[in-house]
Formats: structure tokens, C-alpha cells, sequence
């Protein structure tokens, strides 16, 4: 009886978690969803886009050293719960707060041109973290010939990317909100060039 005894109790401390320690697993996956917003916001919606191996490689430590964080140790499944409830929670929270202006400037970004009339806009690149073989890949996937025929390239905050190619007619409508446009994308500079 004494085996039975040791396995209810090893099983029992697997899933369950000392009430002292919910505060600590909410406020831990508080803090670190706080912290991985802040780092989105410093480095771009770059570290959204397609992934290589190595983006892959990065977004698993990620993950794991956020849920080392958030359940602590030792890990039990009761932890685990607290913690995944916990970042949904907070993902519908500050869902919902992004329809709020203000909240939404301070953590979307807005679209950016990273490209524009054949030529890369490196300053935009620069700060976007956008690598010029980045748009070579966004093109190829567009069917893009020669860099040339492209008109625009837009960095969404989603991290896709939105090809324009050369010849088609944008509604200015479309670029609303697009900052690093270079100056004189009109209408009429669209239509000639």
C-alpha cells in the first residue's frame, strides 16, 4: 500500500500548485507578455514576418523561456493552466484595448513602405529591420521579374507584406496611414513613373 500511497501523492503534486504561487504565475505571465509587446514594439513586426530556420530556431526559445517564466518550478499542470488562462486573458484584454486610438498607437504599428519605384527605401529597412533579401523573396513570391517592375512594397503590422507592381492604378485610400512614403507619391507620380 505504501508504492500506491507514493504514486497519489507524486501524481497530486504534478498537477496541483500551492495557492501561494497563483499570484506569482499571473503576475509572471503579466509581466512577460508586457515584456514581449515592449520587444515587438523596440525590434518591429519584422520578427513576425516568414521565418527562416533561424527566426524558427528563435521563436521556440521564445516560447520556451516564456513558459519557464510564467509556471516557475517546479512546473505542475494546475501552473500550466494558470499561466495559458492567464495569457489568453490577456490577449482578449488588450484585444479589445486595441480599438481604443490610443492604446492601438502605442502598440500597432502603422503600415511602412520599405520599397518604392524599383528602389529600397534603406532608411525604412533600417528601422523596420527589413532586409533588402527579404524583398527579394517578397518579390519572387509576387511573380516580380526585375525589381523594377515593382511600384510599392508595404510592410504591414502584421508583418505580411503588400506588393504593388508597376502599372497598377493605387487608390490613395490604400496608402492611408502608410508612413515612409517617399515624397511626391501622388497620383500622378504613380500613373507616369
Amino acid at each position: 500500500m505504501r508504492i500506491m500511497e507514493q504514486v497519489q501523492q507524486a501524481f497530486y503534486e504534478q498537477i496541483t500548485i500551492d495557492p501561494a504561487r497563483i499570484p506569482i504565475v499571473i503576475l509572471s505571465a503579466l509581466a512577460i507578455y508586457l515584456f514581449f509587446l515592449i520587444l515587438v514594439r523596440l525590434f518591429g513586426v519584422r520578427i513576425m514576418t516568414k521565418m527562416n530556420a533561424f527566426d524558427a530556431v528563435v521563436l521556440v526559445m521564445f516560447g520556451a523561456v516564456s513558459g519557464r517564466v510564467v509556471i516557475g518550478h517546479p512546473p505542475t499542470l494546475a501552473a500550466g493552466a494558470i499561466g495559458l488562462f492567464t495569457l489568453m486573458l490577456l490577449e482578449a484584454i488588450f484585444g479589445a484595448a486595441r480599438k481604443s486610438t490610443a492604446v492601438s498607437r502605442v502598440f500597432d504599428e502603422d503600415p511602412q513602405a520599405v520599397f518604392a519605384h524599383g528602389q529600397y527605401l534603406d532608411r525604412q529597412l533600417r528601422r523596420t529591420h527589413v532586409s533588402r533579401d527579404d524583398l527579394r523573396m517578397v518579390m519572387r513570391r509576387a511573380g516580380v521579374a526585375t525589381p523594377a517592375d515593382v511600384q510599392l512594397i508595404i510592410l504591414e503590422p502584421t508583418g505580411e507584406m503588400t506588393v504593388y507592381k508597376v502599372g497598377i492604378v493605387i487608390d490613395p485610400e490604400m496608402l492611408r496611414g502608410v508612413a515612409g512614403l517617399p515624397s511626391g507619391f501622388t497620383q500622378h507620380d504613380r500613373e507616369n513613373h
